[in-house]
Formats: structure tokens, sequence, C-alpha cells
């Protein structure tokens, strides 16, 4: 399983973007183009519905060695397999979503991943201590993804970037368009939702935007 640390793309496979009859392709595409992390965020599905959907993927995150994370729903891990969730500022705390997510589970099994969205410097700091293993950061640029949360710009990468002791994934309206901007600004991971799920190509957009990436690191 590819490691946290050396991750520089993070996939999501948004239900919003993708319907439930493309989850294989897009996921294959996805995987195909070297994502490192791929998350499954079905906002609005049942919990039976998102548990299906992961059943689904789980094989093929496998057997990339891709992690697979899913979005507000840490206490499915166990039950799928997956390799963690993520939580946003209103939901579960780190501790609570590790918990739910199978901290209990001890010896060969590793402790989940836990993710956490921040949208500015005191909320990064707040979940870096609280313990995530990782943070999203943004939105950046205002997305269509989180329609009415404000853009907060790139003034704070450097900052954020300079203080974290754990991966810091930039995200909100990145495309390939702006990476470099972005990049330029003291980014070394991104996500990246909308642009990447409705290229043409979906593999090969994600190899473009990961050899930049790559190049930059």
């Amino acid at each position: 399983m590819k490691l946290l640390s050396e991750a520089l793309l993070y996939g999501i496979l948004d239900l919003g973007y993708v319907a439930p009859a493309d989850l294989e392709r897009v996921t294959s595409a996805l995987l195909e183009g070297g994502v490192d992390v791929l998350q499954l965020r079905a906002k609005g599905a049942e919990e039976e519905e998102v548990e299906a959907f992961a059943r689904r993927i789980i094989g093929l995150t496998e057997s990339a060695g891709v992690p697979l994370i899913l979005n507000d729903h840490p206490q499915l891990v166990p039950s799928v397999g997956a390799q963690g969730a993520h939580v946003g500022q209103e939901d579960f705390s780190v501790d609570d979503a590790r918990w739910r997510a199978g901290r209990a589970l001890a010896g060969e099994v590793p402790l989940p991943l836990i993710g956490k969205s921040t949208h500015s410097l005191q909320q990064a700091a707040a979940a870096l201590e609280a313990g995530a293993d990782y943070i999203g950061f943004g939105p950046l640029y205002a997305t269509p993804t989180k329609p009415g949360r404000p853009a907060i710009g790139l003034q704070e990468i450097a900052q954020v970037q300079a203080m974290a002791t754990q991966p810091v994934f930039c995200i909100g309206g990145i495309k390939r368009e702006n990476l470099e901007a972005v990049l330029d600004a003291g980014a070394r991971r991104v996500v990246i939702v909308s642009q990447m799920l409705a290229a043409q190509d979906i593999a090969r957009y994600a190899s473009e935007v990961r050899a930049v990436l790559a190049a930059r690191r």
C-alpha cells in the first residue's frame, strides 16, 4: 500500500460528478493515471449505498496499492476494508472518527487514516494538534464541489506548509491551468475533483498532473 507521506495527487470519486454505473470505470482511470490516494464521496447517499459503492471498488484500489478513504462514514471502514476516513469541520472529531473507523483494532492491523478538512490556518493547526493523519486545505478557489464556501486564496499555503507535521493537500478549484500558481505559492500536494472527473481522458489528465507535481517535489 502506498505511503501517505509519499502521496502527491489525491483523487476523489465524487458521486456528484460520477454516475453510480460508472464507478468501476472512473476508479480504474484514476488509478491508471496515478492517483496516490482515492476518496469515495457520496453526499446525500444512504449508509447502505455508500457501503455498496465502496465494496464495488475496494478490489481495484487494493490491487493498485492505493489507500481508499471514505468521506463522512468512518464507521464503514472496518466492514469495507478501507484504509481510512475523511471528515469535515462539522463532522466527527479526529479521535471520534478514528474510534469509529476501528481504532480498537490491534496487532497486525494498521490504524485507520483520518483526514480533516480545514479552511484556515487556525483550523489546520487544530486538526494537526488533534492528530489528523493529513489535512485538506481550502478551497483555494471557488468550486462547484463546495457551493457557498468562500475561497481562501493562495496566501496562506506557505504558512500552513511550514507549520504542518503531516501531509497537506490543497483543494478547491484546482485544475491544470492554475496548478503552477498553486505550486508557486508553496503547495506540494493537491486534490483535483471536478476538472479531473470531467476530463475526456481521466487517466491522461491525472498522469499529466502527477508528473508536474513530481517534477516540483
